[in-house]
């Protein structure tokens, strides 16, 4: 998709609403002043033509690098370990990231809208409470049950005796881990219920459609993480210990 500064600022947020960070750093109106073109905003804003060139360089460059990664490698057959960092560096890191940005979108929306939508409050609760959760779920995993695969994908490389850890086998954290990703799912299956699937009301601006679209996004993201956790690293890590103290 090719950006130019004749390309309509809500068009671009509506074709993907992640643009939508791009253009509230340089203060442009993608909400009520969403018709404008890329140049009008930039002349009603008074940016620079260099500010101007970095802002539509920064829209294209975005749409460039969401291509690629919808041709990233197959994750399943990478090394154990690797495929911990990939989860924690993607995952985890994504969730830390937007947690606070799709708080703060909650908020508008709720504040702007809620007398006539009264399902964005829950929505808001409900975010909240299992996003707070969430963090505290990834840091165990960072903190416990991470390191012990990396330990095993080594043990594995270098032929090496694998100490037996304090919850004795890996089948423990994961069993909790595997209740908590439970509890996860059914939050957003009852966000996703009380956002309509993330439909936006006729009624909605622009704001309410990016905070939507965040929220799916989020969701979505969240199930590709869980799927990765589930039913590839925790089946093969659980399968590696199994080798290791059968050697």
């Amino acid at each position: 998709m090719k950006i130019t500064s004749k390309s309509i600022v809500g068009d671009i947020v509506a074709d993907n609403y992640k643009t939508a960070e791009i253009f509230k750093k340089h203060n442009i109106d993608f909400c009520c002043g969403g018709q404008q073109t890329i140049e009008e905003a930039c002349d009603k804003e008074h940016l620079s033509s260099a500010d101007s060139e970095t802002l539509l360089q920064s829209v294209n460059a975005f749409f460039e690098q969401n291509e690629r990664e919808q041709h990233a490698s197959d994750y399943r057959n990478w090394p154990l370990d690797e495929l911990a960092d990939h989860v924690e560096t993607k995952h985890h890191g994504y969730v830390e990231a937007k947690i606070p940005v799709i708080k703060e979108y909650l908020d508008k929306i709720e504040s702007a809208h809620g007398k006539k939508h009264p399902e964005l409050s829950k929505i808001n609760t409900i975010f909240k409470d299992a996003t707070g959760q969430l963090v505290m779920h990834m840091k165990k995993e960072e903190l416990i049950l991470f390191p012990y695969i990396r330990k095993m994908a080594k043990a594995k490389r270098k032929n090496i005796q694998l100490a037996t850890p304090t919850f004795e086998t890996i089948k423990n954290p994961i069993s909790k881990m595997d209740e908590e990703h439970d509890f996860e799912g059914e939050a957003f299956r009852e966000i996703a219920a009380l956002a309509n699937n993330y439909n936006v009301p006729a009624d909605g601006c622009n704001t309410y459609r990016v905070a939507f679209g965040m929220l799916k996004e989020f969701d979505e993201d969240l199930h590709l993480h869980i799927h990765k956790e589930n039913n590839v690293l925790f089946q093969r890590a659980i399968a590696l210990e199994e080798e290791l103290l059968q050697a």
